[in-house]
Order: C-alpha cells, then sequence, then structure tokens
C-alpha cells in the first residue's frame, strides 16, 4: 500500500497520469505507471518503436527497454548507406546490466544515425522517443508497419510480459 501511495505521490509530482485513456495533448498511457507508450507509434515485440513520417521511418528503442536495461553506456548502430531488415539486428545497446541486441521493426535503407548517442548514449534513457531515436530508414516495404502493434497493444504485451517474469 504504501508503495502505491508513493507512485500515486510521484506521477502526480511529474504531472504524469497511470490511466491508460489518452490526454489530450500527447496522447500517452503508462504501463507499470512508468513506462510511457506513445500514440503515433508502432511497436515490435522485441520493443523497438517507429515513427513513419512521409519518406522516412525514425527507430528506437522503447521506454519500457530502457528501462529493464538500466544506464545505457554505450551504443552501436549501423552506417548510413546500409539496409536493415525487419526482425534482423542492426546494433547494440551497452547497459551496465546488460548488452542487448536491436532490432529493425521494418526494413529499408540507413539513411540517418543519432551521432549523439556515440557522446552521449544516455540519451536513450532521459529520452528515448525524442533525442535518444537511433536510426531514420527509408521504407523498402511500408507494408510491414501493419505487422507491428499499436499503443493499446503494446501496452497490453508489456503487461502480461511482465506479469509472466
Amino acid at each position: 500500500m504504501a508503495l502505491r501511495m508513493w507512485a500515486s505521490s510521484t506521477a502526480n509530482a511529474l504531472k504524469i497520469s497511470c490511466s491508460s485513456k489518452p490526454n489530450v495533448s500527447l496522447a500517452f498511457s503508462l504501463s507499470r505507471c512508468f513506462s510511457t507508450v506513445l500514440d503515433g507509434l508502432k511497436y515490435a515485440n522485441s520493443h523497438e518503436w517507429v515513427k513513419h513520417e512521409g519518406p522516412v521511418a525514425t527507430i528506437g528503442i522503447t521506454d519500457h527497454a530502457q528501462d529493464h536495461l538500466g544506464e545505457v553506456v554505450f551504443v552501436e548502430l549501423p552506417e548510413p548507406g546500409g539496409s536493415v531488415t525487419q526482425g534482423k539486428g542492426f546494433g547494440a545497446v551497452e547497459s551496465v546490466k546488460a548488452t542487448s541486441d536491436v532490432n529493425s521493426p521494418i526494413s529499408g535503407e540507413v539513411v540517418e544515425v543519432n551521432s549523439k548517442l556515440s557522446e552521449t548514449p544516455g540519451l536513450i534513457n532521459s529520452s528515448p522517443y525524442e533525442d535518444g531515436w537511433m536510426i531514420k530508414v527509408k521504407p523498402s516495404s511500408p507494408s510491414e508497419l501493419e505487422s507491428l502493434m499499436g499503443p493499446k497493444e503494446y501496452t497490453k504485451f508489456c503487461e502480461e510480459e511482465d506479469a509472466s517474469h
């Protein structure tokens, strides 16, 4: 009970909501009350997100993933011009706990990498959906996005996965 009260007061202090109903401006829900899942993104079951805007898709790891990894200390990214394949690794994230491969949620050509991550890998922890993005890809098969989860499905997936551990 004390933990629930602490979580509730912390959420209030941070002005976040633990409901699964979208907020008006940012529209997010929180899994376990601390992992943010944004509307407008698609999610892979390996905990990567993709935001498709025009001819380019931005890819990174989810807040849920970075939370489980802990403090990120190193990020390995591909070179621009290379290709990525849906479900296959394109890089790695090393944290104080472990090193994890990062899989691409879609296939395509890498058009940009987030060079800030080589100097400041902790951006993945502090801003996984904004400053902590990893690569930008020109999708070769945009229909692959349809196989990914939306925010509600991903939130449920994370809750079920956490409950099974």
